[in-house]
Parts: C-alpha cells; sequence; structure tokens
C-alpha cells in the first residue's frame, strides 16, 4: 500500500510521520492487503490539528475518516480509531459474500411456467374384436346410420383398403381412409 502524508500549512516532522505510519499498521491488519493507497492530509486549524484520512482498498471502496486534537500525532490517530470500524465493516461484507458463494451456488430461478393442467394418461378398455367386411362408403354409411356403435371398420369394396368411418360430435359422418395396409 501506498501511503502519501501531507501538511498544509503545518511542517511534519519525520518523528511525526513514522508514529502516523506506526497508527496506520492497525489499519493495514484489518484490510490485510486489500488496501490499495492511503492519503494523510494534515492541517492546523486554529489550536487544533486536523488530520483528514482517506482509504482507497480494492474494488473501487474508498473509506474516509476526520481526526481533530491538539497534536498531530493525536489527530492521526483519531482518524485511524474511525477508520478501523469502517475497515471491518468493509471485510465482513467481503467475508459474507464469498459464504454466501461457497454455501450456495447461485442459480438463475426460471421463469416461472404457465400452470399447465396434469396430463393423464387415459385408462385402455378393449372393446370386441371387428371384422372388416368388404363394403362400399355408402353401404358403411347406411350400416352406422342404423346402429348404436360409434365406430365402423371396413373394407373398400373396390380398393381393399382399410377404413374407419365414424360419427362427429355434429352428427355428420367422418371417413378415415388408409392406403397400404
Amino acid at each position: 500500500m501506498t501511503f502519501t502524508i501531507t501538511g498544509r500549512h503545518l511542517k511534519v516532522s519525520e518523528p511525526a510521520r513514522t508514529e502516523i505510519r506506526q497508527k496506520m499498521r492497525a489499519l493495514e491488519r484489518v484490510l490485510n492487503d486489500n488496501a490499495v493507497s492511503a492519503t494523510c492530509v494534515l492541517l492546523q486549524e486554529r489550536q487544533m490539528v486536523v488530520c483528514e484520512l482517506s482509504v482507497h482498498a480494492r474494488g473501487g471502496h474508498r473509506l474516509h475518516a476526520v481526526g481533530r486534537h491538539a497534536l498531530v500525532v493525536g489527530a492521526a490517530a483519531a482518524a485511524v480509531d474511525k477508520l478501523v470500524p469502517q475497515a471491518r465493516r468493509l471485510t465482513e461484507r467481503w467475508k459474507a459474500k464469498r459464504r454466501d458463494r461457497t454455501a450456495q451456488p447461485v442459480a438463475e430461478k426460471p421463469a416461472p411456467e404457465p400452470a399447465l393442467p396434469p396430463v393423464t394418461v387415459p385408462k385402455v378398455v378393449r372393446s370386441r374384436g371387428y371384422t372388416a367386411r368388404p363394403l362400399t362408403v355408402a353401404d358403411a354409411a347406411l350400416e352406422l346410420a342404423s346402429s348404436q356403435a360409434p365406430v365402423l371398420v371396413f373394407r373398400h369394396a373396390t380398393s381393399d383398403s382399410l377404413a374407419v368411418l365414424f360419427r362427429r360430435a355434429d352428427g355428420a359422418f367422418g371417413l378415415i381412409e388408409t392406403t397400404g395396409v
């Protein structure tokens, strides 16, 4: 981490700089290698020294604190004391995100599909066997009209192919012809 100490209208002595760096180690312990850079600006306001401390952490996070004290080292210590809880909250957020990723893989929820009625397979009941007699379509229609049966299976008298004549819902008859049977 690069650390810059700047004094505005104030000369920062070398022992004060080493003390400020010493105070910043507490912040480095919390952030580990995640701190990219830090800037400490010291300025004199009346009888107080103001320390503005900004830390740039990975992921574009910025931590900022202002400390006031009569001494340069005291102002820096006050600013660091305000920054340490911010850094702890940030590292806890990072840890929580990491835990969430490892605990449950993020699965995208598919869009809810429209509810379809459950598909039920109808029961198949065997009926008596049909003998496909050779008939014309007109003869088959007369035979189906005179009986109560819903379908009539027959063979065409001319082509000997299989055909089915059935009652439609509108009262008419439907014809299904097969080829190659």
